[in-house]
């Protein structure tokens, strides 16, 4: 039986993924003491997803695919966590989230695409999934994805 937390996100049409193995050297997620550390998991990405943003990825007004990318990458955090925890409703805070927006130098819309993965982790968690966040353009990433997110939960 799904927890509260899966519920919610069930009635959104959320369904979360199996966790992806780590594609290098490190582990999906460490937990220490009350606190639960998720990697960035690989984006499991469509053809828009990937690649590198720019000025002419706001002429084309594609915000919304990159917000659903980076909505994606915490999904796929959350399919950490339940991995990890068993249970989504054992996070008792979102404690951080850091996004990383594969962009070239004139992209300044990286906080605005990370708001697909806030806009989850409230809409998941309640107040509980309000958190502190740092979003970095990045000159490329893993796979050619244009979004990673990771985050820090606390856990009971």
């Amino acid at each position: 039986m799904a927890g509260t937390v899966e519920q919610k996100l069930a009635a959104q049409g959320v369904v979360l993924p199996e966790p992806r193995a780590a594609m290098a050297n490190y582990v999906g997620f460490v937990r220490t003491g009350n606190l639960l550390f998720v990697s960035g998991p690989g984006l499991r990405q469509r053809r828009r997803q990937a690649g590198r943003q720019g000025q002419a990825w706001r002429r084309r007004h594609r915000r919304t695919g990159l917000c659903a990318a980076a909505q994606t990458c915490a999904i796929n955090l959350l399919a950490q966590i339940k991995a990890a925890l068993g249970d989504l409703d054992k996070v008792v805070r979102v404690v951080r989230l850091g996004g990383f927006v594969n962009s070239a130098p004139d992209f300044l819309d990286g906080p605005k695409v990370l708001n697909g993965a806030s806009d989850l982790m409230v809409a998941a968690f309640g107040d509980k999934g309000r958190h502190a966040r740092t979003t970095v353009g990045v000159a490329s990433l893993p796979a050619d994805a244009a979004v990673e997110v990771e985050g820090v939960f606390e856990v009971s």
